[in-house]
Parts: structure tokens; sequence; C-alpha cells
């Protein structure tokens, strides 16, 4: 174990229940997915492509929207990535 990792989780310990519950669900998550790189099919690619020439214009979405996003998809509907409880 990386001396990084080793400082990491010492200081998870000290997170509330729901944060720890939240990087074990992600270092599950990276676990299950192995250790291969993941390549992009030609539809990923091409959805890639299409958000980036958005981004270009600086066609976004609304903070509005991109919260209901997260609401849709977040673990237990819990809201925004990062939002205090």
């Amino acid at each position: 174990m990386t001396q990084q990792l080793k400082e990491m989780i010492e200081r998870v310990k000290h997170w509330p229940a729901w944060r720890q519950a939240d990087a074990a669900y992600l270092l599950q998550m990276m676990e299950e997915s192995g250790t291969t790189v993941y390549r992009l099919s030609d539809e990923e690619r091409d959805a890639v492509r299409e958000g980036l020439q958005e981004a270009d214009r600086g066609e976004f979405v609304s903070d509005e929207e991109m919260e209901k996003f997260w609401k849709r998809h977040t673990e237990f509907g819990r809201g925004l990535p990062g939002q205090q409880r």
C-alpha cells in the first residue's frame, strides 16, 4: 500500500458515515472494473466528440438541469457530489 493511500485512509476514518459509504462504494466500483484499460465504443467516442464540440461553442446545461440530473443519477438520491447534508 502506498504512503499516500495509508494517509488518506487515516483521514477517511474521521469522515461522517455517509461520506465513508461513498468512498467505499467508489473503491468497490474501481475494484470490480479490474485493471484493464477501458476502450470506448464508436458510439461513446462520437458522444464525447459531440460534447467537446458543444463545449467549444459555449453550449452548457444550466445549474438547474445539472441538479435534476444528479438527483436522478446519484446513489440513494443523496444529491450533488460534495454537498453537505
